[in-house]
């Protein structure tokens, strides 16, 4: 399985914005960028001027891809899989993003990042209607309910994100079962995804 092992800070540093990738790190005042709000290397400090149209299209690309933790190629298959959709292609790509099993561990606030809710997936401590599944790009349906496994809802930093973290699980999951299970209550919207990405450029850029 491919994936990024390198500093995940950098990323948000290169994006000049939180992409809230290291969980309560991000909040505290040891968050890099709160001390280097520029982009990383040499030259960082000099990338102020005024970027391209192509390069604006560039950056909400890979910002979307770091938050979700997506490489390139599986983000390109996405992307043309919600072209293929009906419907507005960002909203589409933004859908399927948010329907990813570690992404809606993540909501469910089993998860201080993404990072975590993958963990949590791929050690099997995640059941998808009754059942184990380890993937973490496992996408789901309408009607589907996730849960924790017996075990992992005794673990001390399940128990520590779900009454620590204060994130809104989103309007279209519901929460049962004193928290530790969700069902997809209905099909995100566009106003239910916070994600702070512009898809019509991240279309503009593939449509090239």
């Amino acid at each position: 399985m491919a994936r990024y092992i390198g500093p995940v800070c950098r990323l948000c540093r290169r994006e000049k914005m939180k992409l809230f990738l290291k969980g309560p790190k991000c909040d505290s005042l040891k968050c890099p960028i709160e001390r280097r709000p520029y982009p990383p290397g040499l030259h960082g400090r000099d990338r102020t001027r005024q970027g391209s149209e192509y390069l604006a299209q560039l950056r909400e690309k890979q910002k979307a891809r770091r938050i979700y933790g997506v490489l390139e190629k599986q983000f390109r298959t996405y992307y043309e899989e919600a072209n293929r959709q009906q419907g507005i292609t960002g909203e589409n790509l933004l859908r399927m993003l948010e329907l990813r099993l570690d992404n809606v561990v993540f909501r469910a606030c089993w998860g201080a990042s993404r990072a975590q809710a993958r963990q949590l997936v791929r050690h099997g401590h995640v059941l998808v209607n009754g059942r184990r599944v380890t993937i973490p790009s496992y996408r789901l349906r309408r009607a589907d309910v996730v849960s924790l496994a017996p075990k992992a809802r005794n673990y001390i930093v399940v128990r520590h994100n779900m009454d620590t973290l204060g994130r809104q699980v989103p309007a279209w999951l519901e929460v049962g079962e004193e928290g530790f299970e969700v069902s997809v209550r209905d099909l995100p919207l566009r106003e239910h995804i916070d994600v702070p990405v512009r898809e019509s450029l991240i279309v503009e850029l593939y449509s090239k």
